[in-house]
């Protein structure tokens, strides 16, 4: 099966990466998209909290739990080294038309990044590695598409176009 359009959307810390996302995601779903999104964090997490069944079987030595209701299931298991995003998604995200990803500035699939002029922080992507879009507050001199940091939907009209969704 074909792995579904990925874009991730990279930035410095405090960029606003997770709050475009928030805003992005549902622009994609009014828009008629099946997304997903995966979060990269390269310095681990807890997903459950301490205490609840979920947690005390993983922390009891299962090397995966899955907790599961008639809404939402939820997984946790071990891994043995950082996935790329193509092993997430074409293990758990084939049913999509869209995923959208937090993070993996370093891996080659498309980006567009958000940029703070307060930041003072060069930008992380160029064209040449995968930069297909900006989000920014001030003019940036690179050659990619521009948008506001409070234009959502101009942005998913911008993915959707860019994968012909």
């Amino acid at each position: 099966m074909p792995l579904p359009p990925i874009v991730s959307i990279v930035g410095k810390s405090n960029a606003g990466k997770t709050t475009l996302i928030e805003k992005l995601v549902p622009w994609l779903v009014k828009k008629g998209l099946k997304v997903g999104t995966i979060k990269h964090d390269v310095h681990g997490f807890e997903l459950d909290k301490p205490g609840k069944d979920s947690y005390r079987h993983k922390h009891a030595g299962a090397s995966a739990s899955i907790i599961s209701s008639p809404t939402q299931i939820g997984m946790v298991m071990d891994a043995d080294h950082d996935h790329t995003i193509e092993e997430v998604v074409g293990r758990f995200y084939g049913h999509l038309d869209l995923v959208v990803t937090e993070g993996y500035k370093r891996e080659s699939w498309p980006k567009i990044e958000i940029h703070r002029k307060e930041l003072l922080r060069p930008l992380l992507a160029t064209p040449n590695e995968g930069l297909i879009a900006l989000v920014t507050d001030e003019p940036m001199p690179v050659d990619v598409p521009h948008f506001s940091l409070d234009d959502a939907e101009a942005v998913a009209d911008f993915v959707m176009e860019y994968y012909g969704l």
